[in-house]
């Protein structure tokens, strides 16, 4: 198992729990190392396994998954790929207000949802493909208005920075980015975790936010 994406699993529903965990264990590079039927079980399971990531359903009963997913990024046990049915709920934006690394609709391919955990393991941010940008713009509709503190730390950032940041409240990826700006993937990589940690943000689309509150002219 060294060297495998180590994951926990979380739905309430027993089939589709089994149906995910049947798509992860084809890949080569991925183990389920842990199933909870609830956001509490999930959080123990969690602190117990250390899983890179943690695929949460939003609707659980004793704890639901934004709450779940609030705790397993505030303690730093595993990034958290939210699975919802809805693209654009009050559910999704509670989780990602939670710090939650990726969005994903229950009706993703296996393909997809392979592809997801792959990418928040690696430390990018994810939302279902047609969803991202118009998930982006709906909440910052939504969010209240960038802080004083908010603001200065952009002022902090760097030219390049700051274009990048700009590239992120498009929604793309790093892929996108290194071709919009013209520099290497491995690059822009690097520059959305240096953002990310200036900025002190938990993930991509949480700096996406705020490139939206703040109006950051796109080159």
């Amino acid at each position: 198992m060294t060297g495998k994406i180590r994951v926990v699993l979380a739905d309430d529903q027993e089939a589709v729990r089994a149906g995910l965990a049947l798509i992860l264990a084809g890949a080569p590079d991925i183990t389920v190392v842990g199933q909870a039927a609830d956001g509490e079980d999930a959080v123990t399971a969690c602190r117990e396994l250390r899983p890179a990531v943690a695929v949460l359903d939003v609707r659980m009963p004793r704890l639901d998954g934004i709450s779940a997913t609030r705790r397993i990024v505030a303690e730093g046990l595993a990034d958290v790929l939210v699975l919802t049915t809805f693209d654009l709920d009050e559910y999704v934006f509670g989780a990602l207000r939670a710090g939650a690394a990726g969005f994903l609709l229950k009706d993703t391919d296996a393909e997809g949802l392979v592809a997801a955990v792959r990418t928040v393991a690696g430390g990018e941010g994810i939302v279902a493909p047609g969803v991202t940008r118009r998930l982006i713009r709906a909440f910052a509709a939504t969010a209240p208005s960038p802080s004083a503190t908010a603001r200065a730390a952009v002022d902090s950032l760097t030219p390049r920075e700051r274009d990048v940041l700009a590239c992120l409240g498009l929604g793309l990826s790093n892929q996108q980015l290194a071709e919009r700006l013209a520099m290497a993937e491995s690059t822009a990589k690097t520059h959305v975790s240096r953002i990310l940690a200036k900025l002190e943000l938990r993930s991509r689309v949480q700096a996406a936010i705020l490139a939206q509150d703040l109006g950051l002219p796109v080159p």
